[in-house]
């Protein structure tokens, strides 16, 4: 089996499904003949033609307002945001309008609105963010976040199928560092709403998505080399629908929860994952909740800054010890 990165499996996603359904077409900035910023569309104009991979002007707000129309029209587009950050320009027209279509009207909005998100890779404040949260309180959205290769491809074909919008968030320091053997010619369709078991354990609960998915099982395979801890890693993939089945599966299994995130602390997700395991499985815990986020500042250019700013490998080791000792 060919050993796939993160970006190439996205890239298989999105031209199987323009393959598949010609319904389906691209739209953004720079998404045409120069292949998008990380080369994601690379060779999609040429196989596809200018009318199903489109060059915009710079404007969000534009992008995902051409797109809701003519997903009313009975299209299926895929709109990438150069970085994710500026779907802040586009939030109105996501929140007021797209989300709120079929409510309001019947009217379905089978759009993807996708970008690459995070940070570990420098980018700075314009560049690194994660906006999960500011649209996790949006009824009308779904939000779907994967962490490897196979989940990469998997949700994107899915997103592009669901009559709902669909928020996909692809983590830049991803795109090349992950890499995973994925079958050729097999069907690989990521249910949205279903969580993924990363890592068994017994001895505490680590519950997660994104690039620190990755983070949180470095610190299980130390906590297990160095304490003897066997951490549970559950790797949510969608964030709206949340799967609470599979948190409180595992909540009642350990006993004890770490919940980890890269966005930011205050209003983060990890606040929302721990109320609803206070309100269907508080009885289960033997120890307080604890987080492990970013900071609540912007984030910096500065290396140094940047590590000290977002939650490291080392912080999850030290956060699940002290649960593990509680």
């Amino acid at each position: 089996m060919p050993e796939v990165t993160y970006l190439e499996a996205l890239r298989q996603g999105l031209w199987e499904e323009m393959e598949r359904d010609d319904r389906v077409f691209i739209l953004g900035e720079d998404v045409g003949l120069y292949g998008g910023a990380f080369k994601v569309t690379e060779g999609f104009s040429q196989r596809f033609g200018a009318q199903r991979v489109i060059d915009t002007p710079i404007s969000e707000a534009a992008i995902v307002g051409a797109a809701a129309g003519a997903a009313h029209m009975g299209m299926r587009p895929v709109a990438e945001m150069q970085f994710i950050d500026f779907v802040s320009c586009a939030y109105d027209m996501l929140t007021n309008y797209v989300a709120t279509a079929r409510y309001r009207a019947g009217l379905a909005t089978p759009i993807v609105v996708r970008g690459p998100c995070g940070g570990y890779v420098r980018g700075g404040p314009f560049h690194s963010q994660n906006p999960e949260a500011a649209f996790f309180h949006t009824p009308g959205l779904k939000i779907v976040y994967p962490a490897t290769a196979r989940d990469a491809k998997g949700l994107i074909k899915a997103s592009i199928r669901d009559d709902d919008p669909v928020l996909y968030l692809e983590h830049k320091w991803l795109y090349r560092r992950i890499k995973e053997q994925l079958p050729e010619g097999e069907e690989i369709v990521t249910p949205i709403g279903e969580a993924r078991l990363a890592r068994e354990g017994k001895d505490l609960s680590i519950v997660t998505y994104g690039a620190t998915v990755w983070k949180s099982l470095e610190a299980a395979d130390r906590l297990e080399k160095e304490d003897g801890v066997a951490a549970e890693v559950l790797d949510l993939r969608t964030l709206l629908p949340m799967d609470d089945a599979a948190i409180m599966r595992t909540v009642k299994k350990t006993n004890k929860v770490l919940l980890v995130h890269e966005d930011t602390r205050t209003g983060g997700v990890a606040g929302e994952i721990a109320a609803r395991i206070n309100e269907q499985a508080f009885e289960w815990l033997d120890a307080p909740i604890r987080r492990v986020t970013a900071h609540d500042v912007p984030l910096p250019y500065a290396p140094t800054l940047e590590d000290f700013v977002l939650p490291q490998t080392e912080d999850i080791v030290k956060a699940a010890r002290w649960l593990a000792a509680y």
